[in-house]
C-alpha cells in the first residue's frame, strides 16, 4: 500500500470529525450546568430533594440499549441484516423505554410538588435533565432513522458510517446520562 493510501485510511471521516467537535460543545456545555449547579448549591436557601426512583430504572434501560447498539453495529459490519433490524429496533424500543421512564420520574417529582419552579436545586434538576432530554430525542430520531432504512427494500447501502455515528452519539447520551446521574445523587 502507497503511503496516500495508507494516509488516507488513517483519517477521520468528516461526518465524525464534526460528531466529536459537537460532543465536545455538549460536554463543555453540561460541564458549565453542573459547575453551576455546584456552585448554587454551596449559597443560602439550597433543599434537597430526592430522585425518583424512575430514574434509576431508566438508566437500566439506556445502558442496555447501548449494548444493543454495539450488537446491531456488529451485525451491520457483518452483513447479518436481519439481525441487525432485531437490534436496531430494540435499541430504539429501549431509547423510548428511557423517555417514557423519565417522563413518569418528572411525573413522580410533579406529585410531590417539586415543580420546576419550587426551589433553585428542583429547577436546576428540571433543566440539566430536561437539555439531556433534548439530546436523547435527536438520538431517538437517528435510530428512528436507521431502524426505517433497515425495512427499505430499496436502499442497499453497506456504509456503515451513519450506523457508526449513530452509535458513538448513543454511547455519548448514555455516559452522559450516567455522569448526571452520580453527580445528583453525589452533590445533592
Amino acid at each position: 500500500m502507497n503511503t496516500v493510501a495508507m494516509e488516507q485510511n488513517n483519517r477521520i471521516h468528516p461526518f465524525k470529525f464534526n460528531l466529536w467537535i459537537a460532543i465536545g460543545s455538549m460536554v463543555m456545555m453540561f460541564a458549565g450546568l453542573t459547575s453551576a449547579y455546584i456552585v448554587k448549591r454551596n449559597q443560602a436557601g439550597w433543599q434537597d430533594y430526592q430522585l425518583p426512583p424512575e430514574f434509576l430504572y431508566s438508566t437500566a434501560a439506556i445502558i442496555i440499549s447501548s449494548l444493543t447498539m454495539v450488537l446491531a453495529k456488529r451485525a451491520f459490519k457483518g452483513r447479518m441484516m436481519a439481525r441487525y433490524r432485531k437490534l436496531i429496533f430494540a435499541t430504539l424500543s429501549l431509547g423510548i423505554v428511557f423517555v417514557v421512564l423519565q417522563v413518569l420520574g418528572f411525573t413522580h417529582l410533579y406529585r410531590m410538588g417539586l415543580t420546576h419552579n419550587s426551589t433553585v436545586s428542583v429547577s436546576f434538576l428540571y433543566v440539566i435533565v430536561g437539555f439531556h432530554a433534548l439530546h436523547v430525542a435527536g438520538g431517538i430520531v437517528a435510530l428512528l432513522v436507521l431502524a426505517l432504512r433497515s425495512r427499505s427494500k430499496k436502499e442497499r447501502n453497506y456504509s456503515s458510517i451513519s450506523v457508526e455515528l449513530a452509535g458513538i452519539y448513543w454511547h455519548f447520551v448514555d455516559l452522559l446520562w450516567i455522569y448526571l446521574l452520580v453527580f445528583m445523587f453525589m452533590i445533592r
